[in-house]
């Protein structure tokens, strides 16, 4: 059965809030949370949903916990939930192919459901949510291509996440999302610059050894890398493999490269 999952704040902090629903959110907390995220988002996609759902806990008022999704071209690629329970509703709503998070990715808008216990839409749904104590939920789905963030609040009291708190807890998704799109990027340039400067390095050690077999059987260079590409698929080596073979033997060619 879910529980309540309350984060306590320190009751001595002075710090400057504002008003947003049911709920005060402390700006330093939130300034502080939204800086974490952001330095998590570049450490990989899980940490950064992980601390995307607690982070909703903490500033959503009437939230006790939260589940975070990730979809990459469609694909389910990260699930996180801040309790067991909901991480088993999500996967159930995913099996099924119907529930609050699927109607939300459709449609492209936030889906609230005030009463588990009187809403009739997805009746198997609602059963599961009743079941690990779930009264009320807020969905929201916010899309980087090719990333889709799904972020579904959740409460053990009926109406405990009103109209309000919607738009915030929408903000957080967003947010999440773009961190999500940024460390993506990065990554995907990270990548990149590695298989470039592979690409550079091997050119530079192939052009290195054609030199050397050039200089030693008074070939041209494309009959050199003939001779390497030959002893490559002789012996089943990239022919990378075969031109540093070469440079390591310091001018000492291989005699099956003088065939």
């Amino acid at each position: 059965m879910f529980e309540w999952n309350h984060v306590p704040r320190n009751p001595f902090a002075r710090l400057p809030v504002r008003q947003i629903g049911r709920g005060h959110v402390l700006i330093e907390d939130l300034a502080r949370d939204a800086a974490d995220l952001l330095s998590v988002g570049n450490s990989g996609e899980m940490r950064s949903l992980n601390r995307l759902a607690e982070l909703a806990v903490r500033e959503v008022a009437g939230c006790c916990g939260a589940t975070a999704v990730l979809w990459r071209d469609g694909e389910l690629v990260g699930l996180t939930s801040t309790h067991p329970d909901l991480a088993e509703l999500a996967e159930f709503q995913f099996t099924a192919g119907h529930g609050p998070a699927i109607q939300a990715m459709r449609d492209g808008q936030p889906v609230t459901i005030r009463d588990t216990l009187r809403d009739t839409r997805w009746p198997d749904y609602m059963g599961e949510a009743l079941c690990r104590g779930v009264r009320s939920i807020a969905v929201l789905v916010h899309e980087f291509p090719p990333l889709t963030v799904v972020l579904a609040v959740v409460s053990v009291r009926p109406d405990a996440i009103d109209s309000e708190q919607v738009p915030f807890a929408g903000t957080l998704a967003a947010f999440g999302g773009a961190v999500l799109a940024n460390a993506s990027a990065y990554g995907d340039a990270q990548r990149e610059a590695v298989q470039l400067r592979n690409a550079v390095e091997s050119r530079a050690v192939v052009d290195q050894a054609k030199g050397i077999l050039m200089h030693a059987f008074g070939c041209s260079a494309a009959d050199a890398l003939e001779r390497m590409r030959r002893v490559s698929q002789t012996q089943h080596i990239k022919v990378t493999d075969v031109a540093k073979q070469v440079v390591a033997g310091h001018g000492a060619v291989p005699q099956n490269l003088g065939r």
